[in-house]
């Protein structure tokens, strides 16, 4: 009971995570996963993705509803990513055997979102406003199909999303307002973590047990998030997510040199 609680409460706060800052959640529920439940790298990747996949379709979900997002405008983005998530997907049973660099890889890219995170907190250039009335992510159709490709890969080779990478690349690189970057991060990041799940699910890294209580905490955090979003700036959330997770993901990284031989 006690870890189900844990699990639930775990999922709501990712949840909320992701709807607010465009992310999938998974910087919350895989340190909660790998070390406090004590899941292997692997299943903790592989439960860790079903669950954001809940978190994406409800704050999707919410950011549609709010008319937030023009979904035509990103399907090269969402084609390519899923490609790119399918393909990496398979080279995962390769890294399941070695939980040492799963620990690794996690760790860095969290550092990266850390980083972002505070970044974009302190900084008053990083606030970018939102054009009234804009929901297309628009650009040309080669910088689409690339960022969407880079969107993909993470979550198939790692089991985590990359709302820390899609979010900067729209709203610096194809100038989509903030709020529209994140609701696109969402939808694509949604694609990619079915996938993914489905995969990581076939080749036996999903612990349902844990993931259920996880799934239903996420679902109704994300709803929750999305609202939030749009009444708040996020800046002060950026600031302190980014320095927590600086922390975990230095935790990440020592468990790969405690792996190392």
């Amino acid at each position: 009971m006690a870890e189900a609680t844990l699990l639930l409460g775990g999922g709501l706060l990712a949840g909320m995570l992701g709807g607010l800052l465009g992310l999938g959640g998974g910087i919350v529920l895989m340190p909660l996963l790998r070390f406090v439940v004590g899941l292997s790298a692997a299943r903790a990747a592989g439960t860790c993705i079903l669950a954001v996949f809940f978190t994406t379709v409800g704050g999707t979900l919410r950011h549609l509803r709010q008319g937030q997002l023009e979904l035509r405008s990103i399907v090269p983005l969402a084609l390519s990513g899923a490609l790119a998530c399918a393909l990496f997907s398979l080279l995962f049973a390769y890294l399941a055997r070695r939980d040492g660099w799963l620990d690794l890889g996690i760790g860095l890219v969290f550092a990266v979102i850390a980083g972002r995170m505070l970044l974009s907190g302190v900084s008053r250039r990083a606030g970018l406003v939102d054009q009234q009335g804009e929901t297309q992510v628009r650009g040309p159709l080669w910088l689409k199909l690339a960022i969407g490709t880079a969107g993909g890969i993470l979550p198939g080779l790692l089991g985590i999303g990359t709302g820390g990478i899609l979010v900067p690349a729209l709203t610096f690189l194809l100038r989509s307002p903030v709020k529209t970057a994140m609701a696109a991060s969402l939808a694509c990041f949604s694609v990619n973590a079915a996938i993914s799940a489905a995969f990581k699910a076939a080749q036996g890294h999903v612990a349902p047990r844990v993931a259920l209580p996880l799934c239903i905490g996420t679902l109704i955090g994300a709803n929750l998030g999305a609202a939030l979003n749009r009444r708040s700036s996020s800046r002060l959330v950026r600031i302190l997510f980014g320095a927590v997770f600086t922390c975990v993901s230095i935790r990440f990284i020592i468990s790969f040199q405690g792996a190392a031989p």
